[in-house]
């Protein structure tokens, strides 16, 4: 019987090892998997490469793990903005590196790695500091930027439901990279709100197929600054 649900979410993390690259759903507060974050410090790995939209708010979430100093680099789009100090402070000394990664870029390159495509040309970039280093070629007049996959070797994400099967559903915005990074990971690792009976998801509204999950946890729903998300 196949059955990806965990006890808790200590167990659903013990895997996690040392020098991990890690891909964390969420939009700025939206669809950020919070219990699983938390739980990811508490384990104490460490030497992280994290992969995220954004690079943490607040002292909470993803900001809370950057503070700790195991994550050595973070792979993101928009790493800077009000309330990102933690992250502000460990760039400017020194204490993280920093890949930044246009938005719609970021989003293919994971969704290339889940697809096996072994790279892509895209325009994004070219003729910016982000373009150095990249091979460049002229299609049909344009030049274009080659851009390698991301692969994560585990990604933490937050769903609304699931079911034994890792079958997920999203909630609106909470839904983000949430599916392209289950596609991504050598292993996903999933929190729900609501853990239902086989069938009793809509195959019409499963985003992520069970086949893209190895871990479902369920956690109690928190209301956060993003509305619940």
């Amino acid at each position: 019987m196949i059955d990806k649900t965990v006890a808790n979410v200590a167990e659903a993390l013990k895997e996690v090892q040392d020098g991990a690259t890690v891909l964390i759903g969420g939009f700025g507060t939206a669809g950020i998997p919070e219990a699983l974050i938390d739980g990811l410090i508490e384990q104490g790995a460490r030497d992280l490469t994290v992969v995220n939209n954004n690079a943490g708010n607040g002292d909470q979430g993803l900001a809370a793990l950057l503070k700790t100093g195991r994550v050595r680099k973070i792979i993101c789009s928009f790493p800077r903005q009000a309330d990102s100090y933690v992250f502000d402070e460990l760039y400017r000394s020194g204490k993280i590196e920093l890949e930044l990664v246009p938005q719609g870029n970021l989003a293919e390159r994971l969704r290339a790695a889940g697809a096996g495509i072994g790279g892509f040309f895209c325009p994004t970039g070219y003729g910016t500091e982000l373009a150095k280093g990249k091979e460049t070629r002229q299609i049909n007049g344009r030049w274009y930027v080659y851009e390698t996959p991301i692969h994560g070797d585990v990604a933490l994400i937050k769903a609304e439901a699931g079911d034994r099967w890792g079958n997920l559903t999203y909630r609106k915005a909470a839904r983000n990279f949430g599916p392209v990074m289950a596609m991504a990971a050598k292993q996903t690792i999933a929190t729900v709100y609501e853990l239902k009976e086989l069938g009793e998801l809509d195959p019409e509204n499963i985003i992520t197929p069970g086949i893209y999950v190895k871990k479902v946890v369920q956690v109690p729903r928190v209301a956060t600054q993003a509305g619940g998300f």
